[in-house]
């Protein structure tokens, strides 16, 4: 492996430092739009997501894509041909080093475990941040950048787009309308399986040409590059220490309207109720129970929410509730005092009993662009509606759930102002050691 430590450890820690103990004044300053008024973006990946990204903010008005990276540099070829005039890098580091003074916002949509180390870096300059979800890979690093981006004033947009479409909005405007009216408890859903019950091959792989193994691991101990896919592009959502299985994929778009229409916050305990992670994977089919304070949403001061994936299913009592119909194949379902309203994913809400509801009137709402927000709110128009203070804590909820996935059948007491769980063995995968060499100033 060559060595990746130039940047980090002189130009780059120089560049990061100089941000790091800027005043909010002087950070303040260094952010906004650029002289000529257009917002110079960079974005750090360039495929799956990344590219879905990145050609949403290039279509922006007033945006211009200065730079692309991503390292794996065959998964550039398409911002080469859509963005010529954008410089290609590998390491992100050397991007940041080198376009201090270029970029005004980026997008970063890495692997989970790369989410915060780049993100902070990034608002530590004073660079607008648009995160793809979950925000993070640890709840440690969930809290600091909902701390760093509040510090440091800058712009941020969380990657859950459903959020402004009309469907999740309307279900919340249901919501706090009272139309089913108080929340008894919640049930969501997804039948992806980010999960892998199997030992992890025990071979080691050619790196292909143009992929960089090491600054793809980047924070995560070394370890033999495996290939077809085991790893890159996709599966590393399986991985332990680089995603965080499906309801870390899947939670924070299904649970953000859950989330805003019953105004949650911090759970007060987590239990787990599927099977515990096979040594370096995500398990398969879980089952997260979560127990919240109420909120005047509430039919009580306690509210369970219960998560499923995989082949997990919802109770037989909530399936009868839909009177026949089927339930959708991922979403929610809200049982309130007076009906219920199941939300499919990305899809408009729907009332039963269907006797009481059937000539109801939704509420007719207009699509918003979650990109355009984040731009929008760059150039200092308006705000966005899933800026770190909001999902922060969103995903901090979502990440509880994965560490409950370890301790099966116990419930865990969550003391969200200390950052720490009533269980002190569970306490250890709140915090995990960068490995040596990629330590990022504000997450140590």
């Amino acid at each position: 492996m060559r060595n990746n430590q130039s940047y980090s450890r002189r130009s780059f820690l120089k560049t990061l430092g100089c941000a790091a103990i800027a005043t909010p004044y002087v950070t303040s300053c260094m952010t906004g739009r650029s002289r000529n008024g257009t917002l110079r973006h960079a974005s750090f990946g360039a495929g799956g997501m990344a590219w879905a990204d990145l050609t949403k903010i290039s279509e922006c008005p007033g945006v211009e894509i200065v730079a692309v990276c991503d390292v794996d540099l065959g998964r550039t070829v398409a911002a080469r041909k859509k963005f010529p005039k954008a410089k290609i890098y590998q390491d992100w580091r050397e991007l940041l080093d080198r376009e201090a003074n270029n970029i005004d916002s980026v997008n970063v949509s890495t692997p989970d475990h790369m989410h915060a180390p780049i993100a902070v870096s990034a608002m530590q300059m004073g660079k607008h941040v648009y995160g793809q979800k979950p925000l993070a890979h640890d709840l440690s690093e969930v809290r600091r950048m909902t701390e760093i981006a509040r510090q440091r004033k800058v712009v941020t947009q969380m990657g859950i787009q459903i959020h402004a479409s009309t469907y999740y909005r309307t279900a919340v405007r249901l919501v706090h309308e009272g139309v089913i009216g108080k929340i008894k408890e919640v049930h969501s859903w997804c039948p992806k399986s980010w999960g892998d019950m199997s030992p992890r091959p025990e071979r080691i792989d050619p790196v292909p040409a143009g992929f960089d193994w090491d600054l793809w691991l980047g924070v995560c101990a070394e370890r033999p590059f495996i290939g077809g896919g085991y790893y890159h592009p996709g599966n590393w959502r399986k991985r332990l220490d680089f995603g965080t299985g499906t309801l870390g994929d899947m939670g924070c778009h299904i649970l953000d309207p859950v989330f805003e229409a019953v105004g949650l916050s911090a759970p007060i305990a987590v239990r787990s109720e599927g099977p515990a992670p096979y040594e370096y994977n995500w398990a398969l089919n879980g089952k997260v129970i979560y127990h919240f304070a109420g909120t005047s949403h509430t039919a009580s001061d306690r509210l369970q929410l219960t998560w499923y994936d995989g082949t997990s299913k919802l109770p037989l009592d909530v399936v009868a509730s839909l009177e026949g119909d089927d339930a959708p194949k991922t979403g929610s379902v809200f049982i309130g005092t007076e009906g219920i309203m199941v939300l499919p994913h990305y899809s408009r809400p729907m009332l039963y009993p269907d006797a009481k509801y059937a000539s109801f009137q939704f509420p007719e709402l207009s699509d918003r662009n979650h990109w355009g927000e984040f731009i929008e709110a760059c150039q200092g128009k308006r705000k966005t509606s899933a800026d770190f203070n909001y999902a922060g804590p969103l995903t901090e909820a979502i990440l509880l759930g994965g560490v409950a996935s370890r301790f099966p059948h116990t419930t865990l007491e969550w003391h969200a102002s200390e950052l720490k769980f009533g269980l002190s063995e569970a306490n250890q995968f709140v915090r995990r050691a960068y490995r040596t060499g990629w330590g990022v100033k504000g997450l140590a």
